[in-house]
C-alpha cells in the first residue's frame, strides 16, 4: 500500500556548503562589529577622560612640580599635596567657597523655576483646549532658535530699570527665561504619549484640572522632570556668559565660574591653583550626572517614537 503524496511530511531542503559560508561570514561580520564598536567606544572614552584625569592629578601636585614638569610625571615621583584646595577654598584671596555658595544658591532656583511653569504650560498646552492653543505653542518651540545673545542686552536695561542689577533675581529670572522653550517642549511631548484613557477615566471619576495634574500625571512624569533637571542643573552650573553679564561685577552674587575664569585670566601669578579651583567646578555636575544618569537618556527621548 503506497502512501498518498500529500501525507508525506514536507522536508526542509539543507542548506548548500555556499549558504551556510554566508551564514558564518555575516555571523563573523556581526561579531567583529560588535567588538570593534565596543574597542572605540573604550577607546574614545579613555581619550576622552585623560584630561579630566590630568586635571585631578595637577591639583594635588606641589607648585614646583607643576612649573618644572607634566603632570604625567606623578606616576613615578607620587608627589601630592591639598594645599592647593586649602588655599583655593579657604585662603583670603580666592575664596573659592563663597562663589560655591553662589553657585548652589542660583543653580537650584534656576532649576526649580522653570520646571514649574514649564509644568504647567505642557499641561495647557497638552490637555486644555483652548483657542490659538497650536498657534502659540509653535511660537514656544520656535523660540529655541533665538540665540539668548540677542537678548542680554535687553534684559540688563530692564533689570537696571526694576532696580534688580546686582541681585540674585537678574540670573534667576534670566536662566528660567532662556530655558522655559526647551523644557516646555520636552514635558508636553512626554504628556502627550500618556494614554487619554488615564485622564477621561480620571474625568468621569470626577477630578478636575488640578487633581489630575497631581494625582494622574505627575507620577508618570517624573522621568522626564528629572531629565530636564539634569540638563538645567549642569547648564545653569557650567554657565559663565549669562553670569558674567548679570552677576560678574559682584562678588556677593557671582557664581563660581566667574571666578575660576579671572583666576585663569591671573594664570601667570598662581597657574598652580587653576586646576584645584576647575576641579572644585567640575566636582559637583560629575556628581549630579552620574547619580542621575539613569533618567537623563530616558526622560529626553521621552516622545520621540511611540510604543
Amino acid at each position: 500500500m503506497t502512501t498518498p503524496q500529500s501525507a508525506l511530511p514536507e522536508q526542509t531542503p539543507s542548506p548548500s556548503a555556499m549558504e551556510r559560508l554566508d551564514i558564518r561570514a555575516d555571523k563573523v561580520r556581526k561579531t567583529l562589529g560588535t567588538r570593534i564598536a565596543s574597542v572605540t567606544a573604550i577607546v574614545i572614552a579613555v581619550l576622552w577622560t585623560i584630561p579630566t584625569v590630568g586635571l585631578l592629578v595637577t591639583s594635588f601636585r606641589p607648585q614646583a612640580d607643576i612649573k618644572r614638569s607634566g603632570w604625567w610625571t606623578w606616576f613615578t615621583d607620587f608627589t601630592s599635596t591639598t594645599d592647593n584646595y586649602v588655599e583655593v577654598l579657604t585662603g583670603s584671596r580666592y575664596q573659592l567657597s563663597t562663589f560655591f555658595v553662589n553657585s548652589i544658591v542660583i543653580t537650584l532656583p534656576a532649576v526649580v523655576i522653570p520646571i514649574t511653569l514649564a509644568l504647567l504650560a505642557a499641561y495647557a498646552f497638552a490637555w486644555i483646549d483652548f483657542k490659538g492653543r497650536n498657534i502659540l505653542f509653535v511660537a514656544v518651540f520656535a523660540l529655541q532658535v533665538v540665540p539668548l545673545q540677542v537678548a542680554l542686552i535687553p534684559l540688563l536695561t530692564q533689570y537696571v530699570k526694576w532696580d534688580l542689577n546686582g541681585t540674585f533675581w537678574t540670573v534667576w529670572l534670566s536662566h528660567s527665561i532662556f530655558a522655559l522653550p526647551l523644557a516646555i517642549f520636552l514635558l508636553h511631548n512626554f504628556m502627550k504619549e500618556i494614554p487619554r484613557e488615564l485622564v477621561e477615566a480620571a474625568r468621569v471619576d470626577g477630578a478636575g484640572h488640578v487633581k489630575i495634574f497631581f494625582q494622574v500625571l505627575m507620577p508618570l512624569l517624573v522621568p522626564a522632570i528629572a531629565s530636564f533637571a539634569i540638563f538645567q542643573f549642569l547648564w545653569v552650573w557650567n554657565d559663565l556668559l549669562v553670569a558674567l553679564t548679570f552677576a560678574g561685577g559682584d562678588q556677593n552674587v557671582a557664581p563660581l565660574t566667574v571666578r575660576v575664569a579671572e583666576l585663569s585670566g591671573t594664570r601667570g601669578q598662581a597657574w598652580y591653583l587653576l586646576s584645584a579651583g576647575a576641579f572644585v567646578s567640575m566636582v559637583v555636575p560629575v556628581i549630579v550626572f552620574l547619580a542621575l544618569q539613569r533618567y537623563f537618556v530616558r526622560g529626553l527621548l521621552a516622545g520621540s517614537v511611540k510604543g
